[in-house]
């Protein structure tokens, strides 16, 4: 696995993942079967979902009585053991998505199931009796009884995941902050139609790992969202086979050749906050300016940062590019003689600058959001 890790550098729950798609949950359809057979392209399965208390588990009778499928079983419990029995051997991480209405709920199945799964709240299902319940959806109008589960779920020690839907919330940006806040590992996010913009908006608040879902079953679209800040990708109706693994392929060749599999454009181009990585110095009007005002960094502690960020590392070089260092060198897709000279005199393949590019972000959005003495660094 670890040239899965070294490729896309992605841990979920102490696991490597893969490739950087997962497979959203479809109540009554998304088991540990339907995972197993297409394990081969995937490295996140989200089953379920499931109804873990008795409202919920009410509003999927009501449900299933009406035509939709569902997961019903007696002992509920039983039955997620037995699921996460039918996982074991797989290298594919593995999810729950469970719909309940109680912080209560949630913990215990986390006591009798352990830490060796992701626990997946689902504030997505947006049929009326789960509603009505007092889950899925109700959630999002709710942000308060939401973030008291998923602190109620860290204190179990366990890796959470939100599922939500996007445009839903007051506020979608306010609400990925307060999930983060609460302890959130992983934001589902079904973009609904307001496509990869939503998606920069939620990466832009928060620095917890983001999937981006809904209709994301090619590869340019796939492309679109990491460009805009996603982790991952994930698939529902269209996660078949054939969609599936033309899409890890096309994935993995391209990783392959850039070395960066969800490098974002750069920011004068509609990246996201991460594309700080590919900027230049504050020295001209130019969208870097606003950003850094927005996250209240003054120029010069930017400048700082990426010139304490990159030394020691290859980045650091490069005296005769435009400002000194190829730490303020764009992204490799913009034409630049001064950088590729450099990196060619160091010895340093494109794909391999990107890699160090990405090294470079991931220092400066942890400064943005952990090592600033401010606690709204978003």
């Amino acid at each position: 696995m670890m040239e899965h890790f070294e490729r896309f550098g992605l841990l979920i729950n102490n696991q490597v993942v893969r490739t950087p798609i997962a497979i959203a949950s479809m109540a009554g359809y998304v088991d540990a079967d339907y995972v197993r057979a297409r394990e081969k392209h995937i490295g996140l399965a989200f089953i379920g979902g499931y109804s873990i208390d008795d409202p919920a588990m009410k509003a999927s009778v009501l449900m299933a009585a009406g035509g939709r499928q569902e997961f019903i079983h007696e002992d509920m419990i039983a039955g997620l053991r037995n699921q996460v029995s039918c996982m074991a051997g797989s290298d594919v991480v593995l999810g729950i998505n469970m719909r309940g209405s109680s912080p209560a709920a949630f913990a215990s199945v986390a006591e009798e199931l352990g830490d060796g799964v992701v626990y997946e709240i689902d504030a997505h299902c947006r049929q009326l009796p789960m509603i009505e319940a007092g889950s899925g959806e109700y959630y999002l109008k709710n942000p308060v009884k939401l973030t008291d589960i998923v602190k109620t779920l860290k204190k179990s020690g366990v890796t959470v995941s939100v599922k939500i839907r996007a445009g839903v919330a007051a506020d979608d940006r306010a609400l990925a902050k307060a999930l983060w806040k609460a302890g959130a590992d992983i934001l589902h996010v079904d973009l609904m139609d307001f496509g990869y913009l939503k998606l920069k908006q939620i990466r832009n608040s928060c620095p917890v790992l983001l999937i981006a879902n809904n209709s994301l079953n090619t590869f340019d679209r796939v492309k679109d969202m990491f460009a805009h800040g996603a982790d991952l990708v994930s698939l529902a109706r269209k996660s078949d086979e054939r969609t599936l693994s033309g899409l890890d392929a096309a994935i993995t060749r391209y990783t392959d050749e850039q070395g960066w599999y969800n490098a974002p454009k750069q920011l004068c181009r509609g990246g996201d906050v991460r594309a700080l990585t590919f900027c230049c110095m504050p020295v001209k009007s130019c969208p870097l300016i606003p950003t850094l005002d927005s996250l209240d960094i003054k120029r010069d502690e930017y400048i700082r940062l990426k010139e304490e960020s990159v030394r020691g590392t290859p980045l650091e070089a490069g005296k005769n590019t435009c400002f000194g260092s190829l730490a303020w060198c764009c992204k490799n897709s913009s034409p630049c003689m001064f950088r590729n000279v450099t990196l060619q005199q160091a010895g340093i393949s494109s794909k391999e600058y990107m890699r160090l590019k990405r090294q470079l972000s991931e220092k400066i959005i942890h400064h943005i959001y952990y090592d600033r003495k401010g606690d709204d660094a978003c």
